[in-house]
């Protein structure tokens, strides 16, 4: 799920797009929580994937079984990979299933070049050699493990994937590290016969939509105000000199300051110093912090 920090986040980045393209607030709430409705499709796409590899792994061992030439590796085949219990509570999540059947396009098909070859690149490894030729005596701890892993080595660290990604959904590039996140925590919290019917949402509760949705709002609606108060606090700089990234980053943090007065400020500026160096310069942070910390003896804020 999103945390705060990463709500900030895509409110500072409908800033920068309102800043490019200004619309209809409704709009531009629309469009940001759209935006964030698309990390939940590149979660699912994802979880997906992890499901497709089993399939694919399937299909293979048929196809050996139907081979001509038998041998003892056709005719009993290890099954370990597909018997994993974290891919078989995965396969099986009745969540991931109806979402799936109404968004098709986020299923994989069994033959896509991708996921083939990435089973492939699986099979050829050497954690997933020594993980099939283990006894059976592994507990669902070891299959977590196994799980994440793979997940790690061959999803999120995979540039063919991220390039995949790229290509289908372009603001996919940008969320990646939350669908991630996301991922291995469901990984996580399975339990041992414990059916899955249940997924990680975007947002924890209402107070975490109502808070990305006021920040919006109040950041659009105060923004001439809030240009004017980052303007009083520049030495020997024209509001024009900053660049736009680092201006909507010190507007959103001003906009929290002045309309969310149980977060302390220390909370907010340190939340977009980070925001600062994920999306603007190297130095952008120094300036950021300055300006907020300026802000906050100027107000005398808590």
């Amino acid at each position: 799920m999103l945390g705060r920090r990463q709500i900030r986040e895509k409110v500072v980045e409908t800033l920068y797009s309102y800043y490019q393209n200004p619309i209809g607030a409704d709009i531009l709430e629309k469009n940001m929580i759209s935006q964030i409705d698309k990390i939940y499709h590149l979660y699912i796409y994802e979880l997906n994937f992890l499901v497709g590899l089993k399939h694919v792994a399937e299909q293979q061992i048929e196809i050996s079984k139907n081979k001509f030439i038998k041998t003892e590796s056709t005719i009993n085949p290890n099954q370990k990979f597909i018997n994993n219990k974290v891919l078989l509570q995965l396969e099986e999540n009745t969540e991931r299933l109806s979402f799936t059947s109404k968004h098709l396009e986020l299923k994989w098909d069994l033959y896509d070049s991708l996921l083939v070859h990435t089973f492939q690149r699986i099979k050829a490894g050497k954690r997933y050699q020594d993980f099939m030729l283990e006894e059976d005596t592994y507990s669902f701890e070891d299959d977590q493990k196994f799980i994440g892993k793979l997940f790690l080595r061959y999803i999120a660290e995979n540039q063919d994937f991220h390039d995949h990604l790229e290509e289908k959904e372009l603001s996919w590039a940008d969320d990646l590290h939350i669908a991630n996140s996301m991922i291995q925590k469901t990984v996580g919290f399975l339990k041992p016969d414990v059916s899955s019917h249940t997924l990680i949402k975007m947002f924890k509760n209402d107070e975490d939509i109502d808070f990305a949705r006021n920040l919006l709002k109040y950041a659009v609606n105060h923004l001439k105000e809030s240009e004017e108060k980052v303007k009083e606090r520049l030495q020997n700089w024209d509001l024009e000199r900053i660049s736009l990234i680092d201006k909507i980053i010190i507007i959103a943090a001003i906009t929290e300051m002045d309309y969310f007065p149980f977060t302390p400020s220390a909370v907010i500026m340190n939340e977009y110093i980070e925001i600062s160096k994920v999306f603007s310069t190297e130095k952008s942070n120094i300036f950021v912090n300055g300006i907020l910390d300026k802000y906050i003896k100027d107000k005398n804020r808590v």
